[in-house]
């Protein structure tokens, strides 16, 4: 693990924290491995039972360096390799049984915004602003972008996002459905730390309750798109059955019945 992205594991919760902060962290090649292998550790571990991911600095994710696209990865190759790199991490996330949720502060921008879609519950302040503007340097979109904004937010409304020069603000991001809270702060320093503040608050809930539980009703729902409505319905009935199996519901179950039969 190098600098680019920080990896905290403590009770449960796997804390991911993007750490380019002078670059608004984009994604260089440093910071593409690091997302890469912090994202496998975190989502492999037998101790995280949640992930929180958040980002250092004024923003959550500005998608690529541009800079460093223009001075040191002339060719498209290099970036096709480079967001194949960024990928894995992104279905490292999708792919597992543990829910993730998003302290979005700032701005989301181009690939920003696969990473976000890549969560399961996202954060933002008031002051956020959220888009695509890949058009703007004659480029289009990756890391999930065209695979996820239409499953989060409609087609049209998606494409309004990618075909215009437009940032959404918080409020309308929460109204589309690109991200399920937005939280005001005194000034950009505090927002960003009651952004942070309430997504912990979401990931202590998960813990506190039944965290493999939420993982796999994530689960179901991300992979849904890869079944027929039949074999679906398969799935969920095996998972409610292996579910139904686990010590945790055991106990739950008994619990909401004690409390029942008191009522009754």
């Amino acid at each position: 693990m190098n600098d680019a992205i920080l990896l905290a594991v403590d009770g449960g919760l796997a804390r991911l924290t993007l750490n380019r902060p002078a670059r608004l962290n984009a994604f260089n090649a440093d910071l593409a491995h690091a997302w890469r292998d912090a994202t496998a550790e975190a989502t492999s571990r037998s101790d995280v039972k949640v992930i929180l991911l958040d980002a250092a600095g004024p923003a959550f994710c500005a998608g690529g360096d541009v800079i460093e696209m223009a001075t040191s990865m002339g060719s498209g190759a290099e970036i096709t390799a480079l967001a194949e790199v960024i990928n894995s991490g992104i279905r490292s996330l999708t792919e597992s049984a543990v829910p993730v949720v998003a302290a979005a502060h700032g701005t989301t921008a181009g690939g920003g915004l696969g990473i976000l879609l890549s969560t399961d519950y996202a954060v933002v302040g008031s002051r956020s602003r959220l888009g695509s503007l890949y058009a703007n340097i004659g480029l289009t979109p990756d890391l999930s972008v065209s695979a996820q904004l239409a499953r989060a937010v409609g087609q049209r409304r998606a494409l309004q996002l990618v075909l215009q020069d437009r940032l959404l603000t918080a409020d309308e991001a929460v109204e589309w459905g690109l991200v399920a809270e937005a939280v005001e702060g005194e000034d950009s320093a505090h927002e960003a730390e009651q952004v942070r503040a309430r997504a912990e608050e979401i990931a202590r809930f998960w813990l506190a309750g039944a965290a493999e539980a939420y993982g796999h009703a994530k689960r179901l729902v991300r992979s849904q798109p890869e079944r027929t409505f039949a074999e679906q319905l398969s799935e969920e009935a095996r998972s409610i059955g292996a579910s139904m199996a686990t010590p945790d519901a055991q106990a739950r179950i008994t619990a909401f019945a004690a409390a029942s039969a008191r009522r009754g």
